[in-house]
């Protein structure tokens, strides 16, 4: 017996996967955003789903109130996104973290490029970017989920810690 379970369900964004297998002869989608593999999204700590809303920095989990004012989000399930793909004829060309993706795309080198020594201009770009790859922000709760067709390539974004296997 399963224990009671609720969850969000977005049935626009597999449809749009299977629209864009439908026209899509050469190319790749780059799909950023919350979310998990199926795994982690219906682990029992997640069984009354992922929606949250925020306004002015406070976060709640009722939609019904504050309406056309509040932020309203929920986590993308990137397996079943990928299953999509799949579905439509379209390859899974990579899924990994926000902070690898940024990282195996040269992040480094770009922040080798600033000087440490302009303190105030290197604490202004380094903020910014320490959000986006720090695990306990961005860089891991964001993933990124590479689908297309006919790219012929590896993609950069993908080439250490890609985590297709966890789809």
């Amino acid at each position: 017996v399963f224990p009671a379970y609720a969850s969000e369900v977005n049935l626009q964004a597999e449809a749009w996967i299977h629209e864009m297998g439908n026209w899509l002869k050469k190319g790749v989608a780059i799909l950023i955003d919350y979310g998990f593999p199926q795994k982690e999204y219906y682990h029992p700590q997640r069984s009354q789903g992922t929606l949250m809303c925020h306004l002015r920095h406070h976060a709640h989990g009722n939609p019904f109130i504050y309406p056309g004012i509040q932020d309203i989000t929920a986590h993308v399930d990137f397996t079943a996104m990928a299953d999509a793909a799949l579905d439509s004829g379209l390859e899974v060309l990579g899924y990994t973290s926000q902070a690898n993706f940024l990282l195996n795309c040269g992040l480094m080198d770009l922040l080798a490029a600033l000087d440490p020594q302009d303190v105030a201009r290197y604490a202004k770009e380094i903020s910014p970017v320490q959000k986006l790859v720090s695990e306990a922000e961005m860089g891991e709760l964001f993933k990124v989920l590479a689908i297309g067709f006919d790219i012929g390539e590896d993609l950069l974004g993908f080439t250490r810690a890609d985590r297709r296997h966890t789809l």
